[in-house]
């Protein structure tokens, strides 16, 4: 099992309202490196807004997630950089192919692309990028994704579809190792799983995983892979999980009630200890080995913790220390 690590980028992301900015976020991706963690990663937002819990909906400051990205790899050595996910939407995929071959040649051959369709509605109105609907969100994910395959084929590509034209595109210089994987991230339904299974390296879920649903899914993705005529085996499955550890689990559930008083909007309040245990990374450092162990089991390769109640978000810097401490180190131990 690899482990990712969430990094701050919001100005939520921070205890005590501290501002967010370059320096902290690239701080946090040298610190994981040292821990032992085995990427980072970063989504993307022009903004973040927390209407969607009820709460104030202004916006709130994000980084971008490329140009950052670009910032850390000349900064780390060992880690993978992620993005978890990118807006298809927002770049047009012959800039963004571009984008990702210069920042894996910047770290060595060490980017993952993450791609999502979008969802929130404030920050395409308020940047002029059209909505639409789902299915027109996934048919711009779907012209993307096709059109980074053509490009990242090692041949020119021309590509014709209903949202990007490429005629004999060529990608020089192309990534270190001749194409930059790719994920697909979203909640698995059929359309979803039917593209990462023809265009993508794997699929991506977050931040709370029911284990029998995801079991589900799993099966359905494999299926998906079938239909297409892909080898499953060579599908990847990755996670992202908020994950609240403590040294013992009385300390676990002592972070929960700080995290579920301090959610905005009172939206944790119906919230409890069982709950929210059950689909996430939280407990002490033996229940969540087993929980690592219970989500390999089912074909996870990488888990991206989001140490906190909300996503891409350190309160509690010391969850980090005894995740690298107490359960990423004992698993690797263990193999």
């Amino acid at each position: 099992m690899r482990f990712g690590l969430a990094l701050p980028q919001y100005g939520f992301s921070l205890p005590g309202g501290q501002e967010i900015g370059f320096g902290v976020t690239a701080d946090w991706a040298r610190r994981a490196e040292r821990l032992g963690f085995d990427s980072v990663w970063l989504s993307d937002h022009f903004f973040y807004s927390f209407g969607r819990y009820g709460a104030d909906p202004a916006p709130i400051a994000a980084i971008e997630p490329m140009t950052a990205l670009a910032g850390i790899a000349a900064v780390t050595t060992r880690v993978r950089l992620g993005t978890l996910v990118l807006c298809a939407p927002f770049r047009h995929p012959a800039l963004l192919a571009k984008m990702a071959a210069t920042i894996d040649r910047i770290s060595g051959g060490r980017l993952d692309l993450g791609l999502g369709a979008g969802w929130l509605q404030d920050e395409f109105d308020a940047f002029g990028f059209p909505f639409g609907t789902v299915a027109e969100r996934f048919e711009t994910l779907e012209g993307t994704l096709a059109a980074l395959s053509a490009l990242q084929s090692g041949q020119p590509a021309t590509y014709e579809g209903s949202t990007v034209t490429l005629r004999e595109a060529v990608l020089l210089p192309a990534p270190v190792h001749g194409r930059v994987p790719v994920l697909v991230g979203g909640k698995g339904g059929p359309r979803l799983l039917q593209l990462a299974a023809r265009y993508a390296d794997g699929w991506n879920a977050v931040w709370r995983i029911d284990a029998d649903d995801y079991a589900n899914r799993v099966t359905a993705a494999r299926e998906a892979c079938d239909t297409v005529g892909r080898d499953p085996a060579t599908f990847r499955f990755s996670v992202g999980l908020y994950s609240l550890v403590g040294t013992d689990e009385r300390e676990a559930r002592s972070l929960f009630e700080r995290g579920r008083a301090a959610f905005p909007g009172g939206a944790m309040d119906a919230e409890t200890w069982a709950s929210w245990s059950v689909d996430t990374l939280s407990g002490s450092p033996d229940q969540v080995i087993e929980r690592v162990r219970q989500l390999e089991a089912l074909g996870v390769e990488e888990i991206v913790v989001s140490p906190w109640v909300l996503p891409f978000a350190v309160h509690e810097p010391a969850v980090v220390d005894v995740l690298a401490e107490r359960v990423i180190a004992p698993l690797r131990m263990s193999h």
